[in-house]
């Protein structure tokens, strides 16, 4: 309990709050902390401080330097132990505004994998497509936004990047077929997110679905996305790398005898 006390004092404080969300995801040193508020450098510290003592934030010393990050667990830790009493996700009733729209609830497939490159290469190995054809296998095509390549086993994938957020996001609508081009308007929509993950880099996938057929397949095919850039990123991504190497054609289903 009086771990929880200490937390929730920390959080009370909107300058803190606001330094965790600076710190979610990457790590930052004491000086660019305190440049992005409208106060003195020594009251950030005394912020950190807080922070360090409430077990919120990490320090690792480099160089010269003290670089933060926010412990996400803890966090995530304090969410759950008090959602039960929380009136959060209770909607506000008596709001007729709601009726003036639509809303749906669909459900999604989540893929993630950690590589060695860092996250300024790793989007690069979606975005460049003589990279992205060598650790995929096969040719990937990539002009205006538009990406497609056909994998060994002859299914067509073609689609178009919605929004690039260099190096952070990719939202993508695309569509696939076996030995045909996709026909126009049954595009599905997925997200790449790109966080840096100690000195790599941690690439997750949500992948919007209609069905649980749907999702099984999609579980299967980014898991083979992500497990082939996981193999092959780091050599994809060496400036001296030569042209792709094609993976040999096969049979989709491989059956045994």
């Amino acid at each position: 309990m009086r771990d929880v006390q200490r937390i929730l004092g920390a959080l009370n404080s909107p300058i803190r709050r606001r330094i965790l969300t600076l710190i979610w995801d990457r790590q930052l040193p004491a000086s660019e902390i305190a440049a992005a508020f409208k106060v003195t450098a020594p009251t950030v510290s005394q912020h950190l401080a807080v922070l360090r003592e409430a077990n919120l934030v990490t320090m690792t010393a480099q160089g010269n330097f003290r670089l933060y990050r926010a412990k996400q667990e803890v966090l995530r830790g304090l969410h759950g132990a008090l959602a039960g009493n929380s009136p959060k996700w209770t909607p506000a009733d008596d709001i007729p505004e709601r009726d003036l729209a639509l809303a749906e609830t669909r459900p999604v497939v989540v893929a993630q994998v950690e590589v060695d490159s860092d996250q300024a290469t790793t989007f690069k190995a979606f975005t460049d497509p003589a990279v992205y054809s060598r650790w995929m296998g096969v040719p990937v095509l990539i002009e205006d936004g538009r990406f497609s390549c056909t994998l060994e086993w002859g299914t067509q994938v073609e689609g178009v990047y919605e929004l690039v957020l260099e190096p952070a996001l990719i939202a993508l609508r695309w569509n696939f077929e076996d030995g045909n081009v996709p026909i126009p308007g049954g595009d599905m929509v997925g997200y790449l997110r790109f966080a840096p993950a100690g000195e790599g880099c941690r690439v997750e996938v949500h992948q919007l679905i209609d069905t649980a057929e749907q999702a099984a397949f999609m579980e299967a095919a980014w898991k083979l996305v992500l497990g082939r850039l996981k193999s092959g990123v780091v050599a994809a991504s060496d400036g001296r790398a030569g042209p792709a190497t094609p993976r040999p054609p096969r049979q989709k289903q491989r059956r045994s005898a």
